[in-house]
């Protein structure tokens, strides 16, 4: 049996995702649905980080969003846990945001580590940082040039961000809660 061709599967729009009912995000014109209603212990750490970062940020002109649609092109609407944004008076995200963090599941384990890596470099997010819950470890990847480079593996460490308003994010405090409960 041949392979199945990409060029013949259904591409679709923003337009018709928006029509869609339950939560999805849109990947090049192709359907993903989103996994079902995280643990509490992700939604708590995508509690803390947005504390963490809204606590920490001194800007007016900067807004710190969860679940906000991220929507990057006609055929492209990401979901990130939580995103970092400049000037971007929009209802969603419409402009490439600063910083973008992922709370990882083993159901969007793949999907965060290679296809949105691969998506938040192309779009120029400036930092990408990817949490694993279990291991209570943060990593923290910066664009340099066309390509992410990690700057590290963080479980209590402070971390400056060099972005348009100034930011540190103490993953002790994301972190602090969990570590007790270990």
């Amino acid at each position: 049996m041949p392979a199945l061709k990409y060029e013949y599967l259904p591409r679709y729009k923003i337009d018709d995702y928006q029509r869609w009912e339950g939560d999805w995000e849109l990947i090049k014109g192709v359907p993903f649905a989103m996994a079902p209603s995280p643990v509490k212990k992700h939604q708590q750490i995508i509690g803390y980080i947005w504390r963490e970062m809204i606590n920490n940020l001194k800007c007016e002109n900067c807004e710190v969003t969860i679940d906000t649609d991220y929507i990057i092109d006609d055929e492209t609407v990401l979901r990130p846990d939580v995103a970092l944004v400049c000037d971007d008076d929009s209802e969603k995200i419409t402009k490439t945001p600063e910083i973008v963090v992922e709370v990882v599941s083993p159901s969007t384990l793949h999907k965060d580590l290679n296809l949105k890596f691969e998506l938040y470099e192309e779009e120029k997010i400036k930092y990408y940082i990817i949490i694993f819950p279990n291991e209570l470890i943060a990593k923290v990847y910066k664009l340099q040039g066309k390509n992410y480079e990690k700057v590290g593996s963080f479980r209590e460490e402070e971390v400056e961000f060099d972005i348009k308003c100034p930011l540190k994010i103490n993953f002790n405090n994301v972190f602090e809660k969990f570590k007790e409960k270990k």
